[in-house]
């Protein structure tokens, strides 16, 4: 398996408990899980397997923690990692900017050489509009903690098991 670094970041604990929800999916053991608050580009040199996850704020803004580390992890060559993205967001009272959040990292990132993994149908999701969408699909895992936190651990299964074999991930779930 690939050493994997899932980075979230978080402002109410949804995106933190996301997180620790794909760490028990593909094995604790087998993952470290690091908050973007505080994080330097540098602490994360030695991963090759990405997972980064941030919620949408206001009227499509990403988490405040990854103002910070969003440029200094662009000044980075990604080449040889693969990213994959998830990101939460309220379906409901923001349809029109579901996961935008996650769109914003996927478009960020763009061009720095890294591989995505991860993409998920739109499918089953009920929304307006989203920057996370790009050619028809999901950049990344959405999840709706707000509105369907019955389907998170569902989803974030089946996720993951859409990349276990490119990422050499052994699903527990």
């Amino acid at each position: 398996m690939k050493k994997t670094a899932i980075i979230f970041g978080t402002t109410t604990g949804n995106t933190e408990k996301a997180a620790a929800l794909i760490a028990e999916s593909i094995g604790k053991e087998n993952v470290t899980i690091l908050n973007v608050s505080g994080l330097s580009a540098d602490d994360i040199k030695e991963f090759e397997f990405l997972i980064l996850g941030t919620s949408t704020w206001g009227y499509g803004d990403i988490q405040d923690d990854w103002e910070t580390f969003l440029p200094a992890l662009k000044k980075n060559d990604l080449s040889g990692r693969t990213v994959a993205l998830f990101g939460l967001g309220d379906s409901s009272s923001y349809n029109e900017t579901f996961t935008d959040g996650m769109g914003i990292l996927y478009e960020e990132l763009t061009g720095t050489g890294a591989a995505f993994s991860g993409f998920c149908e739109t499918g089953g999701y009920d929304f307006s509009a989203s920057k996370a969408v790009v050619n028809g699909k999901f950049v990344g895992l959405p999840l709706d903690e707000d509105n369907e936190s019955e389907k998170t651990k569902n989803r974030i299964a089946a996720w993951i098991d859409s990349m276990k074999e490119e990422l050499g991930i052994k699903v527990l779930s």
